[in-house]
């Protein structure tokens, strides 16, 4: 048998073009479904992380929230640690572009940002999101206890937040740095609110409900907001 023979057995010709196009569309099917059970299982971890914390939290639970089976999870993630980090990483990015469009929407609105950010922030609607509502609180309580490599997301996502929430401090004669001090203490005195607010949300609603009108009028006089 010739050489030029043992070519043309092995050569693409020899295959059938619908078998290799049926073997490359469900090729590109499995990984889009593997990418879709991975993004499942982070959005299930997510809610459930905030609402319970982390170590409350089992793979059993975590992945029948996400609709699928324990034995998956491997599949995706080498451990709950690495899970926890890309949550985590992914829920502060979510939420660094939520402050984004919110700023951008008041802009448009010709609206004070910070005014609004205020108000959004210390209301009883954002207080009853946990699962959804601003990452740097919802993962507070977690954060110090978290493996570093979660950590270092839960402080880089902050300190971006923090720098962005300072960008719309109106303060006029103050420089870079007194502007982020500011944008600091504020932000520090509405997540306090927002978290002891919850903390009592339950036992005492009336207070709770205090708590966040007493800071939400303390921060609008402080900012100069109506």
């Amino acid at each position: 048998m010739s050489m030029t023979t043992n070519i043309e057995i092995l050569g693409p010709a020899r295959y059938s073009p619908s078998k290799s196009w049926v073997w490359g569309k469900t090729v590109g099917v499995s990984k889009q479904k593997a990418a879709e059970n991975r993004e499942a299982i982070v959005a299930a971890a997510d809610g459930l992380f905030r609402e319970r914390g982390v170590d409350a939290v089992g793979l059993v639970e975590l992945m029948a929230a996400a609709g699928l089976t324990r034995g998956g999870f491997y599949n995706h993630f080498a451990s709950k640690d690495a899970l926890v980090a890309a949550v985590v990483a992914k829920a502060m990015a979510d939420g660094f572009g939520n402050l984004d469009e919110a700023i951008t929407a008041s802009r448009a609105r010709g609206s004070d940002p910070l005014t609004e950010q205020i108000d959004w922030y210390l209301s009883p609607e954002h207080r009853a999101d946990i699962e959804h509502g601003c990452p740097n609180t919802g993962f507070a309580g977690d954060a110090r206890r978290l493996d570093p490599a979660a950590r270092a997301r839960y402080a880089k996502g902050l300190a971006a937040n923090l720098d962005h929430f300072a960008q719309i401090i109106q303060a006029p004669g103050l420089d870079e740095g007194e502007r982020r001090a500011r944008a600091i203490a504020l932000f520090s005195e509405m997540a306090g609110a927002l978290l002891l607010s919850r903390a009592v949300a339950d036992a005492d609603p009336a207070l709770a409900d205090e708590i966040l009108d007493s800071a939400r009028t303390d921060l609008h006089s402080r900012t100069g907001a109506a």
